[in-house]
């Protein structure tokens, strides 16, 4: 049986998944996440073989680690869940390779939330809610279309992603996400495992 899909998601992106102290990093935010902390392994830009060794350093902290887009990595490494693009295959593909996983959708509007739900996600990360430096020129979605993705998609949890800083979390649950997922708030915070754990918190 599959441990509850955290509602706490730290992604990488190509800059952190290069870092050295990238474990180090890590570990404190599983200090303060705890088990209800999922760290994901993402990097569109990384090789094969960065990914998979992003994938590997990760595999060894407390916190349920997901891979993004890459299955053959997520095969490769103990992983509880997968999270897919636009690019990746489709769901029914990853739940072929491994019926224990998390499986996640990226969406970014009410359609493609629907399509999701429809192709049998277990849950979907939304966004970009507010503005985000990852994706600069992406318009945000903003809490009430947050809202109603989330009435569309009914018992889907819903991860949000996109600007979620700390002073933005109790918005973000109060629209009625499940969770919420972060870059910058929670690898470049100069306390990670702080901010970690006061996210979560909130989020609960």
């Amino acid at each position: 049986m599959r441990p509850p899909l955290p509602r706490l998601h730290a992604i990488t992106d190509e800059p952190i998944a290069r870092r050295t102290d990238i474990e180090t990093i890590a570990r404190a935010l599983a200090d303060g996440g705890g088990s209800d902390l999922a760290i994901h392994a993402r990097g569109r830009e990384l090789t094969g073989l960065e990914h998979y060794t992003l994938a590997r350093r990760l595999s060894t902290l407390p916190s349920q680690l997901f891979v993004n887009d890459r299955l053959d990595v997520a095969l490769a490494v103990p992983s509880a869940g997968v999270q897919l693009g636009r690019g990746s295959l489709p769901v029914s593909a990853a739940r072929g390779l491994n019926p224990s996983w998390w499986i996640g959708r990226s969406v970014h509007n009410l359609v493609e939330a629907e399509a999701a739900r429809t192709e049998g996600a277990d849950y979907l990360v939304v966004g970009p809610v507010f503005a985000t430096a990852s994706h600069p020129a992406a318009q945000p979605l903003g809490l009430a279309k947050l809202r109603q993705i989330v009435r569309a998609a009914g018992d889907i949890p819903i991860i949000a992603i996109g600007g979620i800083t700390a002073d933005r979390v109790m918005d973000v649950r109060s629209s009625g996400a499940y969770g919420l997922a972060a870059i910058r708030a929670l690898w470049h915070d100069a306390e990670p495992a702080l901010a970690a754990r006061r996210m979560q918190e909130w989020m609960s």
